[in-house]
């Protein structure tokens, strides 16, 4: 059985004042995702510590992020930088026993703003951002349709699981 840690770095104190229990929050979400998706993750069939690190910014450090690797020169909500699209990944599955997943950002204005427009609760759209980011540590994707419908269709059940409304009813 897998092991899956997730490492917060909270980077700006707005978080915290915006959302109460924090860290039982991110946990929760984590584990709603892992419910959904764990029989079909090929790698958490394997006997390992997996690890995700989140980091909750602001906008000017996930805009600084969003330039440089991505080449578009906005903030956004949520960046993922995911270690399974490495070369090496498969190599270092067989290989360690801790294995590092990925990096996801959030940025909280760019969210913050985000939740207000689509009159969602602040902790909601959190949940499904993080949600969403950790799809795409674990390989998801949503560049061609069937790949948005099928990361649509996980981030809805996992939602659903932590009793938050699908976010993309009108």
């Amino acid at each position: 059985m897998f092991k899956f840690e997730i490492f917060v770095d909270v980077q700006d104190k707005r978080w915290e004042d915006n959302i109460s229990g924090l860290p039982a929050l991110v946990e929760s979400s984590k584990n709603a995702l892992l419910e959904v998706v764990a029989k079909d993750v090929w790698f958490l069939n394997k006997p390992k510590n997996f690890s995700i690190n989140l980091a909750l910014s602001d906008d000017k450090t996930v805009h600084a992020l969003n330039k440089e690797f991505r080449g578009m020169d906005k903030p956004t909500n949520v960046l993922s930088f995911a270690n399974v699209d490495d070369e090496f990944f498969e190599t270092e599955l067989e290989q360690e026993q801790d294995i590092s997943l990925g990096d996801v950002i959030v940025a909280f204005e760019t969210m913050a703003s985000q939740a207000a427009e689509l009159e969602v609760p602040f902790k909601d759209h959190f949940c499904h951002l993080w949600v969403h980011g950790m799809l795409h540590i674990l390989g998801y994707d949503h560049i061609k349709d069937d790949e948005r419908a099928r990361m649509e269709a996980l981030e809805i059940a996992a939602l659903k699981k932590l009793g938050i409304d699908n976010p993309y009813q009108e």
